[in-house]
């Protein structure tokens, strides 16, 4: 059994694979590419890059795609790697490292580093509830810290935590998938710690090529997924609200003629409307 090995959900992810696999495999980290139906070369490309490539018929979405990578590994801890990331040299070491110093934890973060420079580090949720301060300022750790949530672009995980806690949440299609499961692994009594050592680059909304429908699709998700999360921990329903004010801005939109508000509001609309309907993120996209 190897330490660890990576895993990458690619769809249509042909234009940032190399980079974000060969950085990978420059720190001898083993590669699983699970390609959702990409209708580009990105499992060639992985391939190429030397990665085991599984290949689903379909768009099998975020969660369950990293579940069957999950399943497909055989090492002791797993590396969460969207395709718009870039892990810098030694950052899986000192992810390894941590996981090593702290056997009470199961989930390890890195630094994640945007193109403009700014460190994203958003340890509060929706789920967070119980949090006495949700909308403060926030504030980065110098250094090794626990928080509640991290999130999913990239992180390192004990692979039979992962497994025993059901991977991702099947049901979530997309969004909200990586506060659901920090919810579960410091349910589970597993301890969530931030590495800032470990620098990972994140291109933020790279990872699949831009095509028309995809805005719609994006937010009517988003909307659906915030409902589900919400109703599996009694939260209020924040679906009809989303409807309401998104129904009307989309009817707005639509006196602009412009394509991407008219998706972005639209699709908000129409992913709270189905919530209300009964209507699953799977059905939506024609899964079981």
């Amino acid at each position: 059994m190897t330490t660890v090995a990576a895993i990458v959900v690619a769809f249509d992810s042909a234009h940032a694979l190399p980079e974000c696999l060969g950085a990978l495999r420059a720190d001898g980290v083993p590669l699983i590419v699970v390609d959702n139906a990409s209708t580009d070369d990105s499992a060639a490309i992985a391939e190429g890059q030397g990665a085991r490539v599984i290949r689903n018929a379909r768009n099998e979405g975020y969660g369950r795609a990293n579940n069957a990578g999950a399943r497909a590994a055989q090492s002791e801890y797993i590396l969460i790697v969207n395709p718009d990331v870039i892990v810098d040299r030694g950052a899986v070491a000192a992810l390894l490292d941590a996981a090593r110093r702290y056997p009470d934890a199961g989930f390890f973060a890195p630094r994640i580093v945007e193109p403009s420079g700014r460190v994203f580090f958003q340890p509060r949720s929706l789920l967070a509830s119980y949090l006495t301060n949700p909308t403060g300022k926030l504030v980065l750790p110098e250094g090794e810290a626990c928080a509640p949530f991290f999130s999913g672009a990239c992180f390192l995980i004990r692979r039979d935590l992962f497994l025993q806690l059901g991977g991702f949440d099947e049901n979530i299609f997309l969004f909200y998938e990586d506060d659901d499961l920090c919810r579960r692994v410091a349910d589970a009594g597993s301890a969530l710690i931030y590495v800032p050592q470990a620098i990972v680059r994140h291109g933020r909304g790279r990872s699949s090529t831009p095509k028309p429908g995809r805005i719609f699709k994006s937010r009517w998700h988003q909307a659906w997924s915030r409902a589900y999360v919400s109703r599996k921990y009694g939260l209020p329903n924040p679906a009809p609200a989303i409807f309401a004010v998104n129904a009307v801005k989309s009817v707005a939109a639509g006196l602009t003629f412009r394509r991407s508000l008219i998706e972005r509001y639209g699709g908000s609309a129409a992913g709270a409307l189905a919530f209300l309907r009964g209507q699953g993120a799977l059905r939506q996209e024609g899964l079981s």
